[in-house]
C-alpha cells in the first residue's frame, strides 16, 4: 500500500454531479490499495465571483482580507467532496490548509510554501480515511491565512506529496495529458507518454498552462512522479512526468508553446557606459517585477537601446519605475508594444543536436514570420513575433518538428494545453 495524491481542479469540482464523480475517481484510487490526499480547487469560477464581489466593494482590498475572502472558495469544494466520499460509504475528513498546517511564507497573495506539518495527515489515514485538503492556501508562523497565487493547487498538491513522501501526484484536468502543443490550435498533436521535469518546467514557462512552473519545480527538486490525467477517462494514465535521467529516448523537441501575456519594452538612446542597465533591472527587482526575454543593441552614436519583456499584469508597475529611472540612465523615450507572443520550443534533445535553431528560424521565415527577439537556453528557443501570428507559428513548428499525430485530441473543457 502506498500514497497517492490526487489533485482536481475546479471545473472538475464545478456541480454535484461532477463532485459525486470525483468521488468516484478518489474511491477507485483507494479500492487499488493505496491511501489517498485529495487536492482540490474552488468550484467552478468561484474564485472569479469572489474577487469581483471584493472589487464591488472596494476598488482597492487590502490583500490580507482578499486571502480571507479566496480562502473560502476552497472550504465550500473540500467539505461537499467529504460528504459524496462518505455518501458511498467510506470515511473521509476535509481540512484546510490550517488544519493540516501548510506553512507559508508571510505574503499575502503569492505566498510561497516553506513547511507542511504531517503529523495530523499521517493520524487520518492510519484511522482509514480519505482526505481532502483544500489547495491554494496556507497558514503563517504566527496564524495568517494566505494564498499562493497562481496555480496554487498544484503546488499545493505537489508539495503534499513530497512532504508525505507519496509514491505519485496526479494532476486531474480536462484533457488526457501533456500534449506536444495546445490541441485547439493543432487538433492532431501527438500527446507524450512521458516527458521530463525539465521539458515540463521550460513549456510551463512559456506558456503551456497545464502545470503551473512552481508546482514542476517542486516536484523535480523532490523527485515527485507527476501524471497529468483526464477527469473524464480514468483508465486513461495520461502523461507520466519524471527525471530526464530516467528517460530512455528523448525528442530533440518535445513540445510548442505560445505565451500572449507579455509586453515588449524598448528604451531608446541610453548612454552606452558601464551600470546603466544594472540600474535599470535593479530597480525593476526591487518592485518584485520579473523580466523574460532581454536584448540591447548598439547605436553608432555612442547610445544603445535596451528592450525587454514583462508580463502584462506587471506592466503598470513597470513603468511607474522605468519612468523614475528614467532620468537617471538619461533614457530618450520609452516605447511599448503589446501586439506581441512569445514562441517557443522546447526539448531536452536539443543539448546535443545541432541545427535545431536553424530548422525554426526557417519554418518561420517560410510562412512569412518576422522574428523581434531571441532567447535560448540549453533546452529551450522562444521568439518574439506578432502576436496575430502566433497559432500559424505554433502550427508550422509542429510540422517542422514532427509532432503531429494521426488522432484526434480532444478537449472537454477551456483548459489551455502544451
Amino acid at each position: 500500500m502506498g500514497i497517492i495524491v490526487q489533485k482536481f481542479g475546479g471545473t472538475s469540482v464545478a456541480d454535484p454531479q461532477k463532485i459525486h464523480n470525483v468521488a468516484n475517481a478518489v474511491i477507485r484510487e483507494k479500492e487499488n490499495g493505496n491511501d489517498v490526499i485529495v487536492v482540490v480547487s474552488a468550484m467552478g469560477h468561484t474564485t472569479d465571483y469572489l474577487i469581483k464581489l471584493a472589487k464591488d466593494v472596494t476598488l482597492t482590498p487590502d490583500s490580507r482580507e482578499m486571502d480571507m475572502l479566496l480562502s473560502t472558495g476552497e472550504q465550500v469544494s473540500i467539505a461537499l467532496l467529504a460528504m459524496a466520499i462518505q455518501s458511498h460509504g467510506y470515511k473521509a475528513i476535509s481540512m484546510n490548509g490550517q488544519q493540516v498546517g501548510i506553512i507559508t511564507e508571510n505574503i499575502h497573495s503569492k505566498a510561497r510554501i516553506v513547511d507542511i506539518k504531517t503529523d495530523k495527515l499521517q493520524k487520518h489515514l492510519k484511522e482509514g480515511n480519505i482526505i481532502v485538503v483544500a489547495g491554494f492556501q496556507g497558514v503563517t508562523t504566527d496564524g495568517e491565512i494566505t494564498t499562493l497565487g497562481r496555480g496554487g493547487s498544484d503546488t499545493s498538491a505537489v508539495a503534499i506529496a513530497a512532504a508525505m513522501k507519496a509514491d505519485r501526484c496526479d494532476i486531474y484536468t480536462d484533457v488526457e495529458g501533456v500534449y506536444a502543443t495546445d490541441p485547439r490550435i493543432v487538433p492532431n498533436v501527438q500527446r507524450a507518454e512521458v516527458i521530463s521535469y525539465e521539458e515540463m518546467l521550460e513549456l510551463a514557462r512559456v506558456g503551456a498552462n497545464v502545470l503551473h512552473p512552481r508546482s514542476v519545480e517542486t516536484a523535480k527538486q523532490f523527485n515527485v512522479p507527476l501524471r497529468v490525467r483526464s477527469s473524464f477517462k480514468l483508465d486513461n494514465m495520461g502523461t507520466l512526468i519524471i527525471g530526464v535521467e530516467k528517460m530512455e529516448i528523448y525528442k530533440p523537441v518535445a513540445g510548442v508553446a505560445a505565451d500572449s501575456s507579455q509586453v515588449r519594452i524598448l528604451l531608446s538612446n541610453l548612454p552606452d557606459i558601464p551600470g546603466t542597465a544594472a540600474k535599470l533591472f535593479g530597480a525593476l527587482a526591487k518592485n518584485n517585477i520579473s523580466v523574460d526575454m532581454i536584448i540591447q543593441s548598439l547605436a553608432s552614436n555612442g547610445t544603445n537601446s535596451i528592450a525587454f519583456t514583462v508580463d502584462a499584469e506587471d506592466l503598470d508597475a513597470a513603468l511607474k519605475t522605468l519612468n523614475d529611472e528614467k532620468s537617471s540612465v538619461r533614457a530618450a523615450e520609452i516605447l511599448i508594444d503589446k501586439d506581441i507572443a512569445k514562441v517557443s520550443i522546447v526539448g531536452a534533445g536539443m543539448v546535443d543536436r545541432p541545427g535545431i535553431a536553424a530548422d525554426m528560424f526557417r519554418a518561420l521565415a517560410e510562412k512569412n514570420i518576422n522574428i523581434k527577439m531571441i532567447s535560448t537556453s540549453e533546452i529551450k528557443i522562444s521568439c518574439l513575433v506578432d502576436k496575430n501570428n502566433a497559432n500559424e507559428a505554433i502550427k508550422a513548428l509542429c510540422k517542422e518538428f514532427g509532432l503531429e499525430s494521426t488522432e484526434i485530441a480532444e478537449v472537454k473543457g477551456d483548459l489551455p494545453n502544451v
